[in-house]
């Protein structure tokens, strides 16, 4: 016997219901109307590159990624581990991953000393003396994590949440998510970035409107002094010309468009000739370094060889961040050495760190001093850590089971570490943050519910952080 008691008929039940089918219909227009709004879904701004008003009160109306090509090893920079040292040259007493990028050795202390400093007492290595002496403004996360070891997937994974397939990029979501708070620029820049390990997935839109795509400028493989956006300016057409070429264009379009109806990928060329006309504007200036004083090039390091490139790099991202550039990514990359060192580790890290030392901590100095520290995110990290082993004697492996990124700025805790790894640096093991809760927490930061930025693509609804993440609500300040 049936325990609920069901109308005879389907009318019955129609006439029995139809107000709460009205309400359930009702609610959910009201929902798209509020997510159209509120998060920049499909419906998005009619301006696409429009500020789009965050979910809740956000920490940080901007951000900057501070990225270290190669995997920066955390037990060399600060994450210091007392046993690694005590233990050197003898077997790791546990078990190892099941998959290894190479065969590990013995345990391998770190050849450099750390030290506290700032009146939080955080310890940092001597590989970062001018780092050091920011301390009491970062957020150590000791715990981060990922699950591919080899660099191609790891980039990926960072980059975009996920390392098997094509989708949008961190700061494309960023860029969906908020628009942009300067019309002339774009809403994302990145600086001189990698080509390798998927190259211009790192910073593309995938099924993303096409005006959340990373604007590159240069890349890894020039200097950051050639690294300019090319053919900002037109020598031989006037700018009134221009307007009325790209007016026809985007007439002629829009009637296509009106005939054959939506089409995603001409929308977004049109938005991009409109924008790379509004950017002949400000872009030039945006580039150029020259009107900067010689106490502020030499804050970040211009006037050394050592930092120059570097420097920058840190200097123009501030310019774009000022300017209301929403997300910037400077890379700091060669194709030699980079941080991935499997052998003379020491060689290796202590060019790296002594290239990105001083521009780094000039760079937050910079921003403290101009009132935009307290709402820029700073975030400095790599795809993943080093192995506690030992590689090739002098070296040591990849390591994506934890390492350590650290935050600045943007409403997170000063001269705090959170998280930790096991005594010998090899696995997070408190508070673990998952790539997913890394951008989680960012968006989090930025005023955005990571689990309502989506965007509905081949049937299903898609994120930034797929199906998981978590934010990381005790960084926060």
């Amino acid at each position: 016997m049936s325990l609920i008691s069901l109308p005879g008929t389907r009318r019955d039940l129609l006439k029995k219901s139809a107000l709460g089918f009205g309400h359930l219909a009702f609610g959910a227009i009201l929902s798209e109307k509020a997510l159209a709004n509120n998060s920049g879904t499909a419906a998005g701004p009619k301006n696409p590159l429009d500020p789009i008003t965050p979910h809740f009160p956000a920490r940080a109306k901007r951000i900057v990624f501070l990225y270290m090509k190669g995997g920066p090893s955390h037990v060399d920079t600060f994450d210091p581990k007392p046993l690694l040292d005590r233990d050197n040259g003898k077997q790791p007493p546990f078990a190892l991953p099941k998959v290894l990028f190479a065969k590990a050795g013995n345990l391998l202390k770190s050849p450099w000393k750390f030290k506290r400093h700032g009146q939080s007492g955080l310890p940092v290595s001597d590989l970062f003396p001018h780092v050091a002496k920011m301390v009491d403004d970062l957020c150590i996360l000791r715990s981060v994590h990922g699950t591919n070891p080899a660099h191609g997937g790891a980039l990926l994974k960072l980059h975009t949440g996920s390392d098997q397939f094509v989708r949008p990029s961190m700061g494309s979501w960023v860029a969906y998510g908020l628009g942009t708070e300067n019309q002339n620029l774009p809403a994302f820049v990145t600086i001189c970035p990698t080509l390798a390990h998927g190259g211009v997935n790192n910073w593309g839109s995938a099924f993303l409107p096409a005006y959340c795509q990373g604007t590159p400028i240069g890349n890894a493989s020039q200097p950051a002094s050639k690294a300019v956006v090319k053919h900002i300016r037109n020598p031989r057409i006037d700018t009134a010309t221009q307007r009325k070429q790209i007016d026809l264009i985007s007439a002629m379009n829009k009637e296509h468009l009106s005939v054959a109806g939506s089409n995603q990928a001409l929308e977004g060329r049109l938005d991009s000739f409109e924008l790379a006309f509004r950017m002949q504007g400000q872009m030039p200036d945006a580039q150029d370094l020259s009107g900067e004083s010689a106490p502020t090039k030499s804050l970040y390091g211009i006037d050394d060889p050592i930092t120059e490139n570097f420097g920058r790099q840190c200097l123009m991202a501030r310019r774009f961040l000022e300017r209301g550039v929403r997300f910037v990514q400077v890379t700091h990359s060669d194709s030699e050495v980079q941080w991935d060192q499997h052998s003379n580790l020491y060689q290796g890290h202590t060019k790296n760190a002594a290239e990105v030392d001083k521009p780094i901590a000039g760079f937050l100095r910079d921003l403290k001093a101009r009132g935009m520290l307290d709402d820029t995110l700073v975030l400095w990290g790599g795809e993943f850590g080093r192995t506690p082993t030992a590689e090739a004697a002098d070296g040591r492996d990849h390591n994506p089971h934890g390492f350590t990124m650290w935050m600045a700025g943007g409403g997170v805790k000063k001269g705090f570490a959170y998280g930790a790894t096991d005594d010998y640096g090899y696995f997070a093991v408190e508070d673990k943050m998952h790539v997913h809760d890394l951008h989680a927490t960012i968006m989090h930061i930025l005023g955005i519910d990571h689990e309502r930025l989506t965007y509905r693509y081949a049937g299903r609804d898609f994120r930034l952080t797929d199906v998981a993440g978590q934010v990381a609500t005790k960084i926060l300040d």
